[in-house]
Parts: C-alpha cells; sequence; structure tokens
C-alpha cells in the first residue's frame, strides 16, 4: 500500500515511465511527504484504452464475484484504518479524529455497494395490448472518468469507484493534485483484494484540464462522476456534452443552518460544531450561513462561540487537536479577506479568535454575529472555519433568505416542534437537509443537491444506477 515513497504511475497493472513529478506536501508543515508521476495526455488516451479493454470481461464477471471483492476491499481499510488515517492527515491536514472517521465512512460504501451488486434492477412484465412481453434490464454504462476533490481524499473516491465497480463499469480515476496518496493506496487495496488490475486506473497529475480533455474525447468514456466546484462542474459539463456523455456533478454548496426560538440551543451548538468544523469547515455540505431566530440569536452566538473557543488548532500529529490545517495558504489568505469584509461591513467578532501555529496553512476559526445582508461571507462557498451568524423573524423571511443563492446542496434545521422543522425543510431548496442533527452524509442515502450544486446522487439505490443504462427487451 502507498504510503509516503516515491509512486509511479500503473497503467493496466504495469509501472508506466512520465516524463515529470510533483511534490505532495503536509499543510501543517509545508514540508514535502513524497513525490508521485505525473500523469499527461499520453497516460490519459492509455489509461482510457486499457479500460476499454478490460470492460467486457469486468462486465461479463457474475455480480456475487463483483461483490466479494468490493466487500474485501472494505475489510482490507477497516484493517488498516490507522495506516489510511494517517496519510488522510499528513496530504489533507485533516485532524486524526477526522481522518479515522472519514476512512469508516469510506469503507461503508465498498460495504453497500457490495450489496447493490447482486441487487439487479429490472422488471418482466406483459405490455398493455398482450402482444408481448416487456423485459426491463440495466447494463453497465461503460468506462467511467472519476474526478475527485482533495477535502474528502478516501470517502469521495469510495463513493464513485465502488459503485462503478459494482455495476460492471471500469474506470479512469483523477484524484486531486493536492492528495493523490490516498487514491493510490485504495487502488493498492482493491488490487490486494482481488481486483483485476485493469479495471481502476488511477492517474495523479497536475494537468486537470488536459486530462479531463482527452478523456472525455475518447470513445470509450461514456461516463462522468465529478466532485468539485460549480464552476470546473460547469466547465466540465461543457466538455461532456460534445460526446452527450453521462454525467453526474456533486458542486458547491451554500448550507445554511437554520435555529428556531423554540430550539434547543445546546443540541444546535453540538450540531453546528460538526456542520461547521468538520475538516476546519472544508467541505461541500458545511455549514455556510446560521441563520437564527432574533429570540435566541444572542444565547445562540455565545454559547457557540464559547464551545469553538475550547478546540484547540494544531497539526493532527499533536494530541488534541481539533482541528487542522487548510490545505494551503491560499485558502487562509481567502478565509481571512471574508472575515475582514464581513467586519468592515458591520459584523462583529464574537470572542477573540483562538491562537493557532504561527508556520503551517493554518486559520483560527471565528464566530461572527450581526452579519449583514451584503457581506460576502453570506453569498460565498467559505470553505474554512467562521461562522457568520443572521438574524431572522418570521417563517417566510427564514426561507427566502434560506433559498436566496444559487446552490442548493444542504442544509439544517434545528427547532422543538419537529413538524415545523419537518415544514421548514421541505420549503428550504436543498438535496438533504439535517433534522435536528448536524450531519447528512450516509452511504444508504441519495447524497446530492438542486440548482447548481448538482446532478444526479451519489449513494443509495441511486448511486449504482447512475452507472447503470437501462435496456428493454420486447419479446414477441
Amino acid at each position: 500500500m502507498t504510503l509516503f515513497q516515491p509512486s509511479p504511475l500503473f497503467i493496466g497493472g504495469k509501472p508506466t515511465p512520465t516524463a515529470d513529478e510533483f511534490a505532495v506536501h503536509d499543510p501543517a508543515t509545508g514540508v514535502e511527504i513524497a513525490r508521485v508521476s505525473d500523469a499527461d495526455e499520453s497516460h490519459a488516451a492509455a489509461a482510457a484504452d486499457t479500460a476499454a479493454e478490460a470492460l467486457p470481461d469486468w462486465a461479463a464477471t457474475p455480480p456475487r464475484r463483483r461483490a466479494e471483492i468490493l466487500a474485501a476491499t472494505r475489510e482490507l481499510m477497516i484493517a488498516r484504518a490507522g495506516e489510511l488515517a494517517e496519510l488522510i492527515s499528513r496530504e489533507s491536514g485533516k485532524a486524526a479524529a477526522d481522518a479515522r472517521a472519514e476512512v469508516s465512512y469510506a469503507a461503508e460504501f465498498f460495504r453497500w455497494f457490495a450489496e447493490e451488486a447482486v441487487r439487479p434492477d429490472g422488471r418482466f412484465e406483459t405490455s398493455p395490448d398482450g402482444r408481448s412481453t416487456t423485459v426491463v434490464t440495466a447494463q453497465p454504462v461503460g468506462v467511467a472518468l472519476l474526478i475527485t476533490p482533495w477535502n474528502f481524499p478516501a470517502a469521495m473516491i469510495t463513493r464513485k469507484v465502488a459503485p462503478a465497480l459494482a455495476a460492471g463499469c471500469t474506470a479512469v480515476l483523477k484524484p486531486a493534485a493536492e492528495t493523490p496518496l490516498t487514491a493510490l493506496a485504495i487502488r493498492d487495496l482493491l488490487v490486494e483484494a482481488g481486483a483485476p488490475q485493469d479495471v481502476l486506473t488511477v492517474l495523479p497529475s497536475t494537468r486537470a484540464d488536459a486530462i479531463s480533455r482527452v478523456l472525455l474525447a475518447h470513445d470509450a468514456v461514456r461516463k462522468l462522476s465529478f466532485t468539485g466546484s460549480t464552476g470546473v462542474g460547469r466547465h466540465l459539463l461543457g466538455l461532456a456534452a460534445g460526446r452527450v456523455v453521462n454525467s453526474s456533478m456533486e458542486l458547491g454548496g451554500n448550507a445554511p443552518f437554520v435555529v428556531c426560538a423554540d430550539a434547543d440551543i445546546d443540541a444546535a451548538v453540538q450540531g453546528a460544531l460538526i456542520a461547521k468544523l468538520r475538516n476546519a469547515g472544508q467541505a461541500c455540505t458545511a455549514a455556510n450561513r446560521f441563520l437564527v431566530h432574533e429570540d435566541v440569536a444572542d444565547e445562540f452566538a455565545e454559547s457557540f462561540a464559547d464551545a469553538v473557543a475550547r478546540l484547540r488548532v494544531g497539526p493532527a500529529a499533536e494530541p488534541g487537536t481539533d482541528i487542522g490545517p487548510l490545505i494551503d495558504d491560499r485558502a487562509v489568505r481567502r478565509v481571512a479577506g471574508l472575515v475582514a469584509d464581513a467586519v468592515e461591513r458591520g459584523a462583529r467578532i464574537v470572542r477573540e479568535p483562538v491562537e493557532v501555529p504561527a508556520t503551517g496553512s493554518f486559520a483560527a476559526p471565528v464566530v461572527l454575529a450581526g452579519v449583514p445582508d451584503d457581506a460576502a461571507v453570506l453569498h460565498e462557498e467559505i470553505f474554512g472555519p467562521v461562522a457568520p451568524i443572521r438574524t431572522w423573524s418570521g417563517t417566510d423571511e427564514l426561507v427566502a433568505v434560506a433559498n436566496a443563492t444559487e446552490y442548493g446542496l444542504a442544509g439544517y434545521v434545528y427547532a422543538g416542534d419537529t413538524g415545523r422543522a419537518l415544514e421548514i425543510g421541505r420549503r428550504v431548496q436543498c438535496g438533504m437537509v439535517g433534522v435536528n442533527r448536524g450531519v447528512v452524509s450516509d452511504p444508504s442515502a441519495p447524497f446530492g443537491g438542486m440548482k447548481q450544486s448538482g446532478l444526479g446522487r451519489e449513494g443509495a439505490q441511486e448511486g449504482i444506477r447512475a452507472f447503470q443504462e437501462t435496456q428493454f427487451l420486447s419479446l414477441g
């Protein structure tokens, strides 16, 4: 398993030379931890050719065998959870507890889709006129291009790789250049579990756009599954349109976290800590705007700020660390700019920020109260540990503010009256809503957003269907 060592490029299980390589750095220290082969356009074409050649045999592999391989991969991930968590922490900066939780979550996708692999979706029925019999089956869509981000370097991969392989597709995976090591490690575990060397090719590369263009122009590539920013998603959809490539998109978010007047404030604070600060706020589902009823706004702000002040910011390797670094210094500067803009427009910092290490890409968690509607922090995806609070008084006002964004991925509602929480949740234009809980992700539930937050769903039954084509046979 790849762990902090030079990583050659493998295509079809064979080491493939590259002209270049790139460094992977620990965001907590800036220290180089590994060097990885840098794939180019020729490697992308070769990877697609390899996946196309492997497709017929893998599609014909009995579903039970595919399921056994996925289940065995899950067992290997659990057995080596410590190593994988260390790898995630070192290349993404994620706090140790967050990294361990991610390994467990990521492994569950292999278990879930191992179970889904042997549950074929289809039906058999007599046509209404009685002249024929209709048989509806699901076929693998073909070679899949999977593009994943750096913020969840294991879970974003398994959420795509597991259903693709379960459906009988072969795949080319382009992980983020910031976090390729976890992708390579998961590929090694799949092979160890019995997967053929050529069903999944990992292409680490700093040439993301060039790689994507080659793969989406390749005749064999029939599926694109992307997780990342809305801007990049739009660009990839434009490339996919040329060949009408089946596309799934999990894009940006601007999640509202609603606190009603009758909410349990202690429970809301605990949920807010998870929804906002998991992975230092670097999650597409992270609470981005705290919409708190004016009657409890001060109580919530003070309690939340007190809880945040007790957290420790530092490297994952240091005991007691709750929040790790951001992915790089550019992210730190961007987050600081959002805070400065909000304060300049009249927001106030509820507590002085906690201390952060002098070196590394660290940002102090900040709770902002009295944030005006024109502050950029309410409209942009923060991707950092900043919690802006905006008050409301009426439900119609709340819903209008919550929906005043192009995004619609996740939302959260805390209320004592569960019926009212559900009513608000249904009116909020989000694909996923946590009701009195700060987590929405689950392998057995459909993950995805509305509006500019994406197309399609991952996880649940929808996850495997995203990698299948429906075919019907009319029998005379």
